[in-house]
């Protein structure tokens, strides 16, 4: 629950377990799939329960909403900065161990007059899976 209380959030059964369940896995589930993990805890939650505080968890860094190519949005519950990679086959989003590299927050910033608050990068290819 400690996730929760760092970042001042109420912390209801519902939001608790959602969190409980996206952390317990690597796969970057949709809000639909995440739904149907959560049913399993919570027979009676609404899709439009677990679609709202995704996005409230998300808004306040607890998790990642990755708006990954095109597709459905996926959620992560490792909020720190991480890259991933993605199968333009089948839409599987792995985890990429490789560090950033913050190098390129400072070589953005000095070609715009945005302020750099973070960058994400998504490497595509094929999964072991969908390869011939």
């Amino acid at each position: 629950m400690s996730q929760l209380n760092n970042h001042s959030l109420r912390i209801t059964k519902q939001r608790q377990i959602i969190l409980d369940e996206l952390c317990s896995v690597t796969s970057h589930p949709t809000a639909d799939v995440l739904y149907q993990m959560v049913r399993k805890r919570l027979p009676k939650i609404s899709l439009g329960t677990v679609y709202r505080n995704l996005e409230i968890m998300s808004e306040c860094g607890i998790i990642q909403k990755l708006d990954i190519g095109g597709t459905q949005k996926r959620f992560d519950g490792a909020p720190h900065i991480h890259y991933h990679v993605r199968c333009n086959h089948c839409g599987r989003v792995d985890d990429l161990d490789l560090p950033p590299d913050f190098n390129v927050e400072k070589a953005a910033g000095k070609l715009t007059s945005f302020k750099i608050l973070r960058h994400r990068l998504e490497f595509t290819g094929l999964c072991p899976e969908c390869q011939p």
